[in-house]
């Protein structure tokens, strides 16, 4: 990801989140998070200005998510996920490079998230995308009790001429 796209897996194609799409959203946010937001959250996110939110299609068929939000000058990766049977295809890395170029665009100065500290895979994808660990949030998840690693991407303030 660090100067170079990650090859897009055959047939997976990106694009806007549509509140159609929140019966395939769901069992991948149950199955991917312990504590799952629910469909009244995407329905109030897909709502919201602030918000990006965007699915890996494959073949109509929603492989993936992310959604991230903004406050001021810095945005926050809110949630990205991949259908467990689409896992290490590349779709989450995929995902995160879309993500950034959206953060990049819209010229924001950083971009933060929060991961399990036993999550080593997710971990890997974001140091693989220069992120760094800034801080520890203790006991941040409930089911089952875990640190959250406090992570984030600085990005360089644009010269304008």
């Amino acid at each position: 990801m660090l100067g170079r796209r990650q090859p897009r897996p055959d047939g997976v194609r990106l694009r806007s989140m549509r509140e159609a799409d929140l019966p395939s959203v769901l069992p991948i946010e149950t199955e991917s998070f312990a504590t799952p937001w629910s469909e009244r959250t995407f329905r109030s996110l897909l709502r919201r200005r602030n918000t990006w939110l965007s699915v890996a299609d494959a073949g109509g068929q929603v492989v993936g998510y992310a959604v991230l939000w903004f406050a001021g000058r810095e945005a926050e990766l809110g949630n990205l996920a991949v259908r467990s049977d689409r896992r290490r295809e590349g779709i989450a890395g995929v995902l995160l490079e879309a993500v950034v170029a959206e953060v990049e665009s819209r010229g924001t100065e950083a971009l933060f998230l929060e991961v399990r500290v036993g999550n080593s895979v997710a971990r890997s994808l974001y140091e693989n995308a220069d992120f760094t660990a800034v801080g520890l949030r203790p006991g941040y998840y409930a089911s089952p009790k875990e640190d959250a690693l406090v992570m984030r991407r600085e990005f360089p303030k644009r010269v304008t001429r």
